[in-house]
């Protein structure tokens, strides 16, 4: 028997819920020293090189141009996905709002000061930036929507919902869900 066994009944292997990747974003709002200390921290955080992301369209009155990179964002999977995810949610004392969650089984939420999660060290030289964490839920065979030869659709019922997300949060990682 391959399935997880749950009170006698075996759970379906397809069914069980997992995490597809943790994607960690700071937003500097502009580019050269701030973005490039941005870049380090996150480098400090995840230990993976960082990507730029930059501007969609100009905003006269923050002084941002199309194209100027304004954004460091590292995107993580496995098992380096989960750790990360333990330690930013104790920076946030396991709670998460309830209106965070999505109906496709993805969840955000945001880290006031990076130094907040533990094992983080402060250094001067790079200052304190906030973050934005966002966690994409997924059960085996989500990869037929993507793949290169022959994509297809995922039935409605195979979808990470709202209350499966919360339910995984609640018993995997002890997340308090308010409302």
């Amino acid at each position: 028997m391959s399935g997880q066994q749950l009170e006698g009944v075996a759970v379906n292997p397809l069914r069980v819920v997992r995490i597809e990747k943790v994607t960690v974003n700071i937003a500097t709002g502009k580019s050269g020293e701030p973005l490039e200390k941005a870049k380090k921290v996150l480098n400090q955080l995840t230990a993976m090189t960082p990507a730029t992301k930059r501007a969609k369209k100009a905003i006269k009155d923050f002084g941002v141009r199309k194209g100027e990179p304004i954004a460091a964002v590292v995107t993580l999977r496995g098992k380096g996905a989960g750790d990360f995810l333990k330690r930013a949610l104790d920076a946030i004392s396991n709670k998460v709002k309830e209106s965070s969650f999505d109906d496709y089984g993805n969840f955000s939420f945001g880290i006031k000061e990076h130094i907040e999660i533990p094992g983080t060290r402060y250094v001067p030289e790079l200052g304190i930036f906030g973050a934005t964490v966002h966690v994409t839920l997924g059960r085996p065979g989500y990869r037929i929507r993507s793949r290169g030869i022959r994509p297809a659709k995922i039935g409605a019922n195979h979808y990470v919902s709202h209350e499966d997300a919360i339910r995984f949060m609640q018993n995997n990682f002890g997340t308090n869900v308010a409302s």
